[in-house]
């Protein structure tokens, strides 16, 4: 058990919050957030701090952190936070739901996993990753840092998803595929070949979109 300070008020942090009060044996404590968007002194009956001075207010020796937030470009959003946080001293949780299917999987610090995702077993999970809910991760797969799965995606088994990349609602990825780093899913694309660094790849079968993931999303 934990006490723990969640980064943001909206939609994420909210359902972070319902998820951890209700699913998890950690204690969340306070919310967080940069200070030009602290409008708020409290949301959920607890605190919102500036993120500029919350160590001092909750001190990293007593508490952790999460930061489970949305994808936007290209997950470097999330990216930012977790690095500046780690760098103020906290260690992070992860949620994982307890509706989630899992085998003993190797899984990072602040990923945040909802329920029925099926993780199947030898697959590794790196740092500061979502999975929303209903995914298929396949066996003997790698996916790294800050990567974003919306829901309903299958990603067989064998692959290697690099750093930063997101997947839109009911994509398909063929089995010993590497998703590049930065690569953009749509929705219902199916992924047949390896992927390009900052690619968009839409349609059945996929093919790639001139615009750069970055400027996409």
């Amino acid at each position: 058990m934990a006490k723990v300070v969640i980064f943001g008020v909206l939609d994420t942090a909210e359902l972070a919050h319902f998820y951890l009060t209700h699913d998890s044996d950690h204690e969340v404590v306070a919310f967080t957030v940069n200070r030009e968007y602290l409008k708020e002194a409290t949301f959920w009956g607890l605190p919102v701090v500036a993120f500029e001075e919350v160590e001092t207010l909750f001190p990293p020796s007593e508490f952790k952190f999460f930061a489970p937030m949305t994808g936007r470009k290209m997950n470097k959003n999330r990216e930012k936070v977790y690095l500046d946080a780690k760098a103020k001293g906290y260690e992070f949780i992860s949620y994982i739901s307890s509706k989630a299917t899992l085998f003993g999987n190797e899984i990072g610090e602040n990923c945040f996993i909802l329920e029925d995702n099926t993780i199947q077993p030898f697959t590794k999970i790196g740092n500061n990753c979502v999975l929303w809910s209903g995914n298929h991760i396949g066996h003997h797969g790698v996916i790294k840092d800050h990567v974003f799965f919306t829901s309903h995606v299958v990603l067989s088994g064998h692959c290697v998803v690099e750093s930063y990349s997101f997947f839109g609602v009911n994509a398909t990825i063929r089995d010993y595929t590497v998703i590049a780093e930065g690569t953009l899913v749509a929705m219902s694309a199916s992924i047949t070949k390896n992927t390009e660094a900052w690619g968009v790849y839409m349609g059945s079968p996929a093919e790639k979109r001139p615009t750069p993931s970055y400027k996409v999303y």
